[in-house]
């Protein structure tokens, strides 16, 4: 499958990128991943092995979608980047009855 990876044409084959990575080690994940075999690898440092180019040259995004395009499974790391939200964040009103309870009635 043809790719453009930090502007640069590459061919890759699914069979070829599973050899090149058979025997590496897998960095800790913090980021966007990829399955490769049994382990979890960041796609930066299986584009850095892919295209032999540094990892500041190309975006997570590009190998993500170069993997993703030869079957393999990408994922990002959940909650990186964004906070979670449980629901509309209470008024002022509504703090302050949770705190001193609402007023008795005359």
């Amino acid at each position: 499958m043809r790719c453009v990876i930090a502007r640069f044409s590459f061919d890759l084959v699914k069979s070829e990128v599973l050899e090149l990575m058979k025997g590496v080690r897998p960095e800790p994940v913090t980021g966007e991943s990829v399955i490769i075999g049994r382990r979890t690898y960041p796609v930066k440092q299986v584009g850095e092995l892919i295209t032999k180019q540094d990892r500041r040259d190309f975006s997570a995004g590009e190998v993500t979608r170069a993997m993703s395009r030869l079957g393999f499974t990408c994922r990002s790391t959940p909650g990186l980047g964004t906070a979670p939200t449980a629901g509309p964040l209470p008024t002022a009103l509504q703090t302050a009855e949770a705190l001193l309870g609402t007023p008795a009635a005359v």
